[in-house]
């Protein structure tokens, strides 16, 4: 039996569509690429936008014309807000929400012997237990997602996520860790420690832990040479933790600090709780502290009410703290989301060339910041090798900068290697490893 997977959406997805596939392992499944021919389809979806919808529904079809036999299970956030919608959308078998991926063998399963659609979506506001999708096996990778927290207290104005989600739910510190070190036994150098609000991590949980108690354990695992955390709240870093995370060798200098907005007035209609300063303060002090760090976010243009000079605010903004890299997003009304129903709603035009103008911005940004490490030497965790044969190998520096070097002796994916960066290819840098 074979099956398949298409993940959508955060690094949280990624991390559970890998846990679901070691579950069908172990229970005699091989897991095949998406484009093939499969006994069953794995469909994981997101629901952030009305296009993370469509998308996941024309996967569908797809999944359909591969094998009209197959079992078709859609899983994740779309399922969770829509179930009925999901449910009607031909050839779907199996429906399940966010927080019972865990039982999909047993549920595919029932539907492939009682030839009948299965949909089983609970309502997660209600459900503040840890689903522990806890990876056993683990595939030839280099590195590795550890989801730690699932669920957001936040309710951005845009976003259907705690909706999804639901609250807070973090994973305990001891199974955190015990993954970690399974991990490190596997081979893994490197790990990313993922949730939905990962800097709300233990808010949830009865013994008085944080985020950066986590960090300071993993300092202690042998095996584990750098770690990276996904997406967090600027807010994470106070003081305390500022003081800490100093003291941290392991801590990659990458950090993706959620910004939306450079203008006040759209984060304050965003329900975003910090200001441009604050950001721009958070900034200042992670740069004091690592010369080197790279900082990334996510911005979105032509959220409701956004007027050309909010946007000219936003875009001085980005242009004066010059950070790494930017992920541009066009607002997208999300039906059920309090943003979808504000007035001055912005036309597709106007959206399209604010995005060009940050879009160009970030090309600027982006080598300005690679330039920096040219003709320096820096350590690069290989992943893998572009095409099987050609000895051209991508990996990434601790400060996240993407390169690419040749190396024609044995394979080096899964090792970090010293490497001089010696020319900047748009979003990446080409190098010539040293030992």
């Amino acid at each position: 039996m074979k099956v398949a997977f298409a993940t959508l959406g955060c690094r949280v997805n990624q991390y559970e569509s890998e846990a679901m596939a070691e579950k069908f392992i172990r229970e005699g499944y091989s897991v095949v690429s998406f484009d093939e021919y499969s006994d069953v389809y794995v469909i994981n979806t997101c629901t952030v936008t009305n296009m993370g919808d469509k998308k996941s529904r024309q996967i569908i079809g797809r999944a359909r014309r591969q094998n009209p036999e197959s079992i078709i299970a859609v899983v994740g956030c779309y399922s969770q807000i829509s179930p009925k919608e999901v449910a009607g959308v031909e050839g779907v078998d199996v429906v399940l929400g966010t927080r019972n991926k865990g039982e999909i063998v047993y549920w595919v399963n029932r539907a492939k012997d009682e030839n009948k659609q299965v949909v089983k979506v609970g309502e997660v506001l209600k459900n503040h237990s840890f689903e522990d999708l806890h990876i056993e096996e683990y595939q030839d990778r280099t590195r590795a997602f550890v989801k730690i927290q699932d669920g957001c207290n936040r309710f951005c104005s845009y976003c259907l996520i705690p909706y999804a989600r639901g609250g807070v739910c973090s994973k305990s510190p001891e199974k955190v860790l015990e993954e970690i070190n399974k991990l490190s036994e596997h081979g893994f150098k490197e790990i990313i420690l993922s949730g939905i609000h990962t800097a709300s991590y233990g808010v949830d949980l009865s013994e008085k832990i944080t985020l950066v108690d986590i960090l300071e354990n993993i300092e202690k695992v042998d095996g584990i040479e750098r770690v990276r955390i996904g997406s967090i709240d600027p807010t994470f870093f106070s003081e305390d933790v500022l003081k800490r995370i100093k003291k941290l060798n392991k801590l990659c200098h990458h950090f993706h600090l959620s910004l939306q907005s450079g203008c006040d007035e759209t984060l304050n209609r965003m329900n975003r709780r910090y200001t441009s300063k604050d950001y721009r303060d958070i900034v200042n002090k992670l740069r004091s502290i690592y010369d080197d760090v790279s900082i990334t976010t996510d911005i979105i243009v032509g959220f409701p009410g956004e007027t050309e000079e909010e946007f000219e605010t936003t875009y001085n903004f980005l242009k004066e703290i010059k950070l790494s890299k930017m992920h541009i997003f066009k607002f997208s009304p999300r039906k059920g989301t309090r943003a979808a129903t504000m007035e001055n709603q912005l036309d597709g035009n106007i959206k399209d060339i604010r995005s060009n103008r940050l879009i160009e911005l970030n090309k600027i940004n982006e080598k300005e910041f690679i330039d920096r490490f040219l003709n320096k030497e820096a350590k690069v965790l290989y992943e893998e090798e572009i095409s099987k044969g050609s000895g051209s190998y991508v990996g990434y520096t601790e400060n996240y900068i993407k390169v690419i070097s040749k190396y024609n002796d044995d394979s080096i994916v899964g090792k970090i290697m010293d490497t001089k960066l010696f020319s900047s290819k748009g979003d990446y840098a080409e190098g010539i490893i040293e030992n």
